[in-house]
């Protein structure tokens, strides 16, 4: 069980209180132990580091992860950083703070740069071995000689060349004699496959670009099909699980696999031998399942690095952003994603999940650990006539109503309280239940108010409530029990801390965002009421929060710290999901 006591999805399967789950990747699994074809399960996290994880890459983690842990088994994080002039350090130490904040650790941390040397001997294997040869044609005459999905391909004019030509030209390549976009090296398969990813690929691309790892020493980098399934072949990957667009790669993953054999051919890891890296040279097994589909998003590395760089959001870890980042400074805990990822679980079929699953997963962690605190976000004054000046006392308040071991805490009380603007109304709708002229509502565990008197200014707004607290409906009365339709929250005038409260919502205002044929794109379609900052006071105690502390606020909402802006003396709340959906139809 993880801490906020709902099942963790990365649990073993020996622990008693984590049931065992049954997926077509786990059956897999157990079958290849029990047959003994693998002693030990290897799994690998790959993400490439161009951009911020998102919450589709959550999936991910857990299953690659979880099913190592759950299985006794090794999981790497691997970098995929063949395309240098994306990728950046900063994304690298996001993701693997990320990796650690969802709750797992790498067996080992690699790179797919450890293995340049190894990914260029095996690419010299395949020209000596007639299954590749370097091109010349530009990438536009490539995609004109690819075909189409009902057309074959054409041999390139330069598919038969020699061995020792081709030979020559790559490493020339190598030595970087050629200008960018001048020449490739492809794979030699059969050009009237009906699976485009089979004819003839790309394996090796001319890019002088300097590399975050091993600087200018290469002019030419991998391509990632050729990397990807090299790089799980070195560090002897039993299970490579893949997202389903990578389904049609599988043929060519394997082919890779195949042809160059490192386990067959060990002198190809004479370069990792050299510098000491492990390297098992074992045959992986690609498996796919179906990525994670919210609505009301976009998952788009693209789309998403738009929105930061257009000032569409405040940045990569905006509160509204669907990046990890983003969701963990909106407050989202690493249980609940791991419980979502539980809940929506392993298939092969592709579906969207509605967003309020999402937001479901937070609630049920939070509301099972979260402590309870008073705040009020719309203030407006409540003075209770008949407390003299200066009245101060201290009520003790449960710190979680279903969880007795995180006790008690002190609430200051006094003459004058901020409550919800939102709990007055001058002329009640039907059905109110709060405070309305001449009517009565109890304050959360202080006692019974009459509103006796209602302040407005010139303009006619109201902008102060006078009432009578009822002496025999105080704590340890009487009267304390006696029946009241509505009870409202409130935090002491005289003690509540000013804070800074930020009320994030959804970022796009319809189900499919994406969906351009109404002419309309993404931009159209975000919510202008996704962000609101309002100035509204907190109990003591939670202004005392540290960072990325969360609390349910009563009667509002869960709120969390905030991970940077927060201080005792300054504290700022960002909103994480509301008590209810309020998406929902007939909310």
């Amino acid at each position: 069980m993880s801490s906020s006591g709902v099942p963790d999805p990365a649990a073993s399967p020996s622990d008693a209180s984590s049931p065992v789950r049954q997926d077509f990747i786990r059956q897999v699994v157990r079958e290849d132990l029990a047959s003994g074809k693998h002693s030990e399960i290897r799994t690998r996290f790959p993400p490439e580091p161009n951009g911020y994880l998102h919450i589709g890459h959550a999936k991910a983690i857990c299953l690659d992860f979880g099913i190592a842990a759950e299985f006794g088994g090794r999981c790497n994080l691997r970098f995929d950083d063949t395309n240098p002039e994306k990728e950046d350090l900063a994304f690298v130490r996001a993701i693997e703070d990320d990796v650690r904040w969802l709750g797992f650790d790498w067996a080992e941390l690699r790179h797919a740069s450890d293995y340049f040397e190894v990914y260029y001997l095996a690419a010299e294997k395949l020209i000596r071995q007639g299954d590749a040869y370097v091109c010349d044609l530009t990438a536009e005459q490539v995609r004109e000689y690819r075909g189409t999905l009902v057309e074959p391909g054409r041999d390139s004019p330069f598919r038969d060349r020699g061995v020792e030509e081709n030979l020559d030209l790559f490493r020339r390549m190598r030595a970087g004699e050629f200008a960018d976009g001048t020449r490739t090296l492809r794979a030699k398969i059969d050009m009237a496959s009906g699976n485009m990813n089979l004819r003839d690929p790309a394996l090796y691309r001319i890019k002088k670009v300097a590399h975050q790892n091993t600087g200018d020493a290469w002019p030419i980098y991998p391509m990632y099909d050729f990397a990807h399934a090299l790089g799980d072949a070195v560090e002897g990957i039993t299970h490579s699980l893949c997202t389903l667009e990578f389904e049609d790669h599988r043929p060519l993953y394997d082919w890779v696999v195949d042809r160059v054999d490192l386990a067959g051919t060990p002198e190809l890891l004479a370069p990792l031998t050299a510098r000491g890296l492990p390297n098992v040279a074992a045959k992986p097994r690609q498996i796919e399942f179906s990525r994670l589909n919210i609505n009301y998003t976009v998952m788009s590395k693209r789309k998403l690095t738009q929105l930061v760089a257009e000032g569409l959001v405040d940045g990569w870890d905006d509160p509204r952003m669907y990046t990890l980042q983003g969701l963990r400074r909106r407050g989202y805990t690493p249980a609940a994603l791991r419980l979502l990822v539980d809940r929506v679980g392993i298939s092969k079929q592709n579906s969207v999940i509605d967003f309020s699953v999402l937001e479901g997963a937070l609630r049920d962690d939070l509301d099972a650990r979260a402590p309870r605190r008073m705040a009020v976000v719309d203030p407006l004054k409540l003075v209770l006539t008949n407390l003299p000046d200066g009245h101060a006392e201290t009520l003790t308040f449960s710190n979680h109503p279903k969880d007795e071991t995180q006790g008690t805490r002190e609430v200051p009380f006094s003459r004058q309280l901020w409550i919800e603007r939102e709990d007055f109304a001058e002329v009640p709708p039907k059905g109110w239940k709060r405070l309305i002229p001449g009517g009565e509502v109890r304050l959360r565990g202080a006692g019974i108010v009459r509103c006796d008197e209602v302040i407005k200014d010139d303009s006619g707004a109201i902008v102060e409530l006078r009432g009578t607290l009822d002496p025999e409906s105080r704590p340890g009365m009487d009267g304390a029990n006696r029946k009241i339709k509505g009870t409202i929250h409130w935090v002491s005038a005289a003690h509540a801390v000013e804070a800074e409260v930020r009320l994030f919502d959804r970022l796009f205002t319809v189900e499919k965002p994406d969906d351009e044929s109404t002419g309309k794109t993404y931009r159209d379609h975000l919510n202008p009421d996704s962000k609101r900052s309002v100035t509204g006071y907190v109990e003591p105690a939670a202004a005392a929060a540290a960072p990325e502390q969360a609390f349910q606020f009563e009667r509002l909402g869960y709120f969390v710290a905030d991970r940077y802006d927060h201080t005792t003396t300054r504290p700022v709340f960002n909103r994480s999901v509301t008590l209810r959906d309020t998406w929902a139809a007939g909310t």
